[in-house]
């Protein structure tokens, strides 16, 4: 098996796709509500420190080292190197009451995100929030796909590290109800409807 494909990260600068979900995002956000949010899978930082500087109360972590060092830089205390596979945050994040956890572009990438999901609600307490960005895919776009023959393209088994998951809203909300969670909202993000780049559902932990 393959080790951990770093994925590269130069800047703190934002990565392409908050070009179209971050204002989205900060929509379902609210300082008096989502008090303590982590955010898992979090790169070089770039949402974090963002969400930082407009007051919230945020901790990031990535699997990524250079993606945290480069973090850091910003906000040394908020950032942590977070290998998913002994199930528990690291120590320093253990104790802290996280009502809310964001992940952005990270679910497509991951081979078991049932186990993905299971992590967050250890997390979390009862009623907290799950916040999910991922690449949308539906009937629409992956007809359009199919049409000009994009498949190759946009889903290229040559990218070590990259997408081996195709989210629908109806599947990735399937796995969060199948965990306990009751989705909230919904909303498509990037080009047309139907034809979205990215899509956020969040969630709440029954």
């Amino acid at each position: 098996m393959s080790d951990y494909k770093d994925y590269g990260y130069h800047s703190s600068q934002m990565t392409h796709n908050f070009k179209y979900t971050r204002d989205a995002l900060l929509k379902l956000l609210d300082k008096n509500k989502n008090k303590c949010i982590l955010d898992l899978g979090c790169g070089n930082g770039y949402l974090v420190n963002y969400l930082i500087s407009l007051g919230f109360n945020v901790y990031g972590t990535d699997a990524s080292e250079k993606g945290i060092i480069i973090a850091r830089e910003t906000n040394p205390d908020r950032f942590f190197v977070q290998d998913l596979s002994p199930g528990k945050l690291p120590e320093e994040l253990q104790n802290l009451p996280f009502d809310t956890i964001i992940s952005t572009e990270v679910i497509e990438h991951l081979y078991d995100p049932e186990g993905f999901i299971n992590f967050c609600k250890t997390a979390l307490h009862t009623n907290a929030e799950l916040i999910i960005t991922t690449p949308y895919h539906g009937y629409i776009k992956n007809l359009v796909l199919s049409l000009f023959n994009k498949w190759d393209s946009h889903l290229s088994p040559l990218w070590l590290g990259g997408h081996i998951k195709m989210w629908s809203a109806k599947t990735l909300s399937k796995l969060l109800t199948d965990a306990g969670f009751t989705v909230t909202n919904f909303i498509g993000c990037g080009r047309v409807p139907y034809l979205w780049k990215s899509m956020i559902i969040k969630a709440r932990l029954n």
